[in-house]
């Protein structure tokens, strides 16, 4: 049990050494990683080589499909596709539902598009919307935090849950599926909740400091139209999610198969769509340059990302997944208690360092043995785990500061357009979690 409390003691040194020292995230994760390997008396002969293979076996799954994943995004976002969505989407709602519609357009655009740049895409429309549709302008961008961040946790190709299969060893298709039905449920009751709760809670005089800070976005010569804009990221799910539906019906696939509806080759076929169809308003120049501005947002996440693959490698290696799971079969196996905790340990990650990505990819590596002992599919711990992620971004997240400076808000009034919409969509993946893990365990 010894090696319980060396996790404890990494753990606290990597959230020091990130809150303290401000060290980046990655540094410090493999400095935790390093640590917890010679407390667990790993030999300083193999620490290295474990450390790095765990590093390379994750970025072996996964490198190459969060590349091509963020390269299509980023095209999306600078052919203007991402704004046809957005408007389209909208535009489809009634005044009653706008806050829905908002809502659901982050969402779909979080999927291939990083947070930041779906809210700064998103604030004119939610600002517009606000006032056509007489709604309180933090209850528009509240929708729009809430959406963004759901999908942004929850569903492929986002590097969370696409490290999810790796780091639990499930088909990437199953988690497109849970993650986008289970982020789908989120949303609408998130926003139904948080429209109910933000009037009660909401305070002017403290919570706006300013006018909105609009944000001009520079035109391209020629926007697609709604499907063709939609085609980059439809295309890859479409691939991914057939090769998993003939798995499941037909067994296994034949070779050329596997090759074709293989994520990594699936998200490149996107990214090339997302090329052919960017060239319709894009010169090469643009698009090239606006894949270099993808492939540098992409090293940075990878980079963490492996980093957090190399500390899963040191726990297996130390036999620390497999304690934490044999401690949980020792009290009854409670698959409830057990998905609790792994949503609590996701939201202390997240307080604690502010980052979603660290907070996801940590808490999975550190319950990635979980599943067998607690009999379900290793979809609901990865899904418990990335819930808990979402919940509770606040000061130290740039994402809490986008959410509430761009708009002209306060630090609280920022705590109740950004923490307080994850929170609750946290809370309703979670039940979502629960429920889903007791009707279809799949263990």
């Amino acid at each position: 049990m010894i090696d319980l409390l060396w996790l404890a003691v990494s753990i606290a040194v990597i959230v020091l050494l990130i809150l303290k020292v401000k060290l980046h995230p990655a540094i410090s994760l493999v400095i935790g990683t390093l640590l917890l390997g010679v407390l667990a008396r790993i030999s300083f002969g193999e620490l290295a080589g474990v450390v790095t293979g765990g590093f390379g076996d994750l970025m072996a799954g996964i490198g190459l499909s969060v590349g091509f994943g963020i390269i299509l995004g980023q095209l999306m976002s600078d052919s203007g596709g991402a704004r046809v969505i957005a408007r389209t989407l909208v535009g489809a709602t009634s005044e009653r539902f706008a806050m829905f519609g908002l809502a659901g357009a982050a969402f779909l655009l979080s999927i291939p598009v990083f947070y930041d740049v779906t809210f700064v895409i998103l604030v004119p429309l939610a600002i517009a919307i606000a006032r056509e549709a007489r709604k309180p302008l933090p209850l528009a961008v509240g929708s729009v935090a809430l959406g963004a961040g759901t999908a942004h946790t929850m569903v492929p190709p986002t590097p969370n849950p696409l490290a999810a299969g790796e780091i639990l060893g499930f088909d990437v298709g199953i988690m497109l599926l849970v993650g986008g039905l289970g982020g789908l449920v989120a949303v609408l009751g998130g926003v139904a909740l948080y429209s109910a709760i933000l009037p009660r809670v909401w305070r002017p005089a403290v919570d706006v400091e300013g006018e909105p800070a609009m944000v001009e976005h520079a035109g391209v010569r020629r926007e697609p139209g709604f499907l063709l804009a939609l085609l980059p990221l439809a295309v890859p799910v479409v691939i991914i999610l057939t090769g998993t539906a003939w798995t499941a019906l037909a067994g296994e696939l034949p070779g050329w198969a596997v090759l074709l509806t293989d994520k990594t080759v699936a998200l490149l076929i996107g990214a090339l769509v997302a090329y052919l169809v960017a060239a319709r308003g894009m010169t090469r120049d643009e698009m090239n340059t606006s894949a270099g501005t993808a492939v540098q947002s992409a090293g940075i996440v990878l980079l963490v990302t492996g980093a957090g693959g190399a500390f899963g490698a040191v726990i297996e290696a130390a036999g620390i997944g497999d304690l934490i799971a044999d401690v949980v079969s020792a009290f009854g196996g409670n698959a409830f208690v057990a998905l609790l905790a792994c949503y609590l340990v996701g939201m202390a990650f997240r307080v604690a360092v502010g980052s979603g990505t660290v907070a996801s990819i940590t808490t999975m590596t550190i319950m990635a043995s979980l599943a067998p002992a607690i009999g379900v599919h290793p979809v609901w711990v990865a899904m418990a785990c990335l819930a808990g992620a979402l919940s509770l971004g606040h000061l130290n997240d740039s994402g809490f500061w986008v959410t509430a400076r761009i708009p002209g808000f306060s630090v609280t009034g920022g705590l109740k357009v950004y923490t307080l919409p994850e929170l609750i969509a946290s809370v309703v993946a979670l039940v979502f979690t629960l429920i889903g893990a007791t009707v279809l365990p799949m263990g």
